[in-house]
């Protein structure tokens, strides 16, 4: 496979902590990953989120980067469908802005699908715990363990930790499912695992390196029952066929 990687970063009012994130990122990719993409979507962030990305960028001229930003916030998954239609690479690659999982990982996940031994590799904090540098909050993390039982008892699908935001695809293969995705939000980690499990994607979850950052979007409280509702939403479309492709 042509070893061309992608990587993109969904981000939504991440005006403090993106510049620095970028910085760890280009030069990564300037040592490690010459030759890669970098892509920003701002998810219609209300403060300078897309501003900052373009300043980062600009202190790494040689690293191939864009910035994609539309004026209404849509949701994480619609962020990183945005940017997978964008991607130019043959394996794409989503991190979360705050790099809780560092990009130094990123071999672990890419070179099993540039050796071609996997389609779709998973970034995971449930398989080695001793990975995790800073836990989140208790609560948090039970919340976490019980909708990922959840996942699993809905969904067939065989992988303990669904929402690590560190993910990466064979966009050969993949490219083909995302117009058949519907979830925006939170729940769209499962919807990508669930289509490329059913259409017979070889999937791989692979434990890495995580630490908790402040400041995360996602509320156990406020989202707890959208997510579960997308959950049962993807299990009825499966059912019905709306994830295959011929």
């Amino acid at each position: 496979m042509n070893r061309t990687l992608s990587i993109i970063v969904p981000a939504y009012n991440e005006q403090r902590r993106l510049g620095a994130s970028l910085a760890k990122i280009s030069e990564y990719v300037s040592a490690s990953q010459p030759g890669a993409e970098v892509i920003v979507v701002d998810d219609g962030s209300s403060d300078g989120t897309a501003d900052v990305a373009r300043d980062a960028f600009a202190e790494y001229p040689d690293v191939d980067s864009k910035v994609i930003r539309y004026d209404e916030n849509r949701g994480k998954g619609f962020a990183v469908r945005t940017g997978f239609e964008a991607a130019k690479g043959h394996v794409a690659l989503f991190s979360d802005a705050d790099l809780s999982t560092p990009i130094s990982e990123t071999p672990k996940l890419v070179d099993p699908i540039f050796n071609d031994t996997y389609d779709v590799t998973l970034g995971s904090r449930a398989l080695d715990r001793s990975l995790i540098g800073v836990h989140q909050p208790w609560r948090r993390e039970q919340g976490g363990k019980v909708f990922n039982l959840l996942v699993r008892t809905l969904t067939g699908l065989p992988f303990w930790d669904t929402q690590c935001g560190f993910k990466a695809f064979n966009m050969v293969k993949f490219r083909p499912l995302l117009e058949k995705m519907t979830i925006d939000r939170f729940g769209f980690d499962v919807e990508f695992l669930y289509a490329a499990y059913h259409n017979e994607l070889r999937l791989k979850e692979i434990p890495v390196r995580w630490d908790h950052c402040e400041g995360t979007k996602v509320s156990i409280f406020r989202d707890s029952t959208r997510m579960v509702g997308e959950v049962r939403e993807i299990r009825k479309r499966g059912r019905i066929g709306s994830y295959s492709v011929e």
